[in-house]
């Protein structure tokens, strides 16, 4: 099944996370597929880039986004 999900990237305490798509069974900050945006929680407001088109069609060929993902997509207005 495929994911859109993050991969933690950045500094020790200093998170800073891409919004990828990925195969469920690959590890977290390991193989992906494609890179459809940022996520900066750091910043305030917490920065959130995403390629809206990209995002609606891999959820229309079946990826499904995490729980966390789907949350950060509905603040930036894309689902």
């Amino acid at each position: 099944m495929v994911k859109i999900r993050l991969k933690r990237m950045g500094a020790k305490k200093a998170p800073f996370y891409r919004i990828i798509v990925a195969d469920s069974r690959s590890p977290r900050d390991g193989r992906f597929i494609e890179e459809l945006g940022t996520y900066n929680p750091l910043t305030n407001p917490a920065e959130i880039k995403v390629d809206a088109e990209r995002v609606h069609q891999w959820v229309k060929n079946g990826a499904q986004p995490t729980d966390t993902v789907r949350g950060l997509l509905k603040k930036a207005g894309v689902l």
